[in-house]
């Protein structure tokens, strides 16, 4: 059940506080981009996104979509927000984790995923020892293929609050 528990839980990628992640060794940012950076019906960044990722570049942070979507869904926002991507991710798989590490040359202990899905954003990163940052989903629409996903989240979130691990709703860094 561990592997579930995200380091860090916030409301959303605008809550949470880099500059402490950034004191503390982190400089590469792995974030899922359907409904963790936009909701799924939104084709290219808005000025919100545009905002906040030129802040993260301007803090010197690496950022980078790391999406199980195809790359034809997240170019828009790789050219828009001028960032790298790395899709299809296959989170929770170890290999494309592994190719960013190697490609970048990061430690675990300097890479941070953020998404809003325990089995594959933060399940994935877990796995890899990188910390790991949940955010609320921002829509309840999703795509086809997270509903099986979503149904098991609802019985590992279930076990998780019994556990005294993780509550949806209380935020924590």
């Amino acid at each position: 059940m561990d592997k579930f528990v995200p380091d860090i839980y916030q409301k959303s990628i605008y809550t949470i506080n880099y500059k402490k992640l950034k004191k503390h060794g982190i400089k590469c940012l792995l974030i899922d981009l359907d409904n963790t950076v936009v909701p799924l019906q939104v084709k290219k960044p808005m000025k919100k996104q545009k905002e906040l990722f030129a802040a993260l570049k301007e803090q010197g942070f690496k950022v980078i979509i790391f999406s199980n979507n195809l790359k034809k869904r997240a170019l828009p926002f790789k050219e828009g927000l001028e960032i790298d991507c790395c899709c299809p991710a296959f989170k929770p798989f170890k290999f494309k984790y592994l190719k960013v590490m190697r490609e970048f040359k990061y430690q675990e202990s300097e890479i941070a995923c953020i998404g809003d899905l325990l089995l594959t954003d933060i399940y994935g990163g877990n796995r890899l020892g990188f910390k790991t940052i949940l955010v609320n989903s921002i829509s309840v629409k999703d795509h086809k293929l997270n509903f099986f996903n979503r149904f098991i989240e609802k019985i590992i979130l279930k076990k998780l609050h019994k556990r005294g691990l993780l509550k949806i709703g209380k935020y924590y860094e």
